[in-house]
């Protein structure tokens, strides 16, 4: 049976659209793509779980070229919440990423934090921050009445 192309966001009309585009790009290791979702800023930045700070497009090409060279991130979000004000969106997501094992495939979960700002080229990412996530993290998810603080 022949593989299907990914769904792809066609715009960035949106902080969805534009997020998953980004997850998208992370699936298939397409740096291009990865780096046209980022806004056109010198500080925008990027901070992957147990990685450095990346500032600037530059730094945060690299570390995607790091990362792509293992290939695609089998990642997807798996709960999201959104916070929108004006022209900034805060989405808090939690990602499951799934890593191949002697045991077989080993889900893990990193809370992340994506901010996107409204552009005249549409909604463009500002900032992702990336950290290692855990039980703790699946339950607040999943219950929406846990208080953030």
């Amino acid at each position: 049976m022949p593989r299907q192309k990914p769904l792809q966001a066609s715009l960035m009309a949106t902080p969805d659209d534009t997020e998953a585009q980004f997850y998208e790009a992370l699936q298939r290791a397409d740096l291009e793509q990865v780096m046209a979702v980022w806004a056109d800023d010198e500080e925008i930045a990027c901070i992957s779980p147990g990685g450095p700070r990346q500032i600037g497009a530059a730094a945060i090409r690299g570390g995607f070229e790091e990362i792509f060279a293992q290939g695609g991130v089998n990642v997807r979000v798996v709960q999201v919440r959104r916070v929108v004000v004006g022209g900034c969106a805060v989405h808090h997501v939690l990602e499951e990423v799934r890593v191949p094992t002697e045991q077989g495939t080993h889900a893990g979960y990193v809370v992340a934090t994506n901010l996107y700002a409204k552009t005249t080229q549409g909604w463009k990412l500002l900032v992702h921050h990336a950290s290692p996530g855990g039980p703790a993290e699946l339950l607040e998810f999943r219950d929406p009445s846990a208080i953030f603080h």
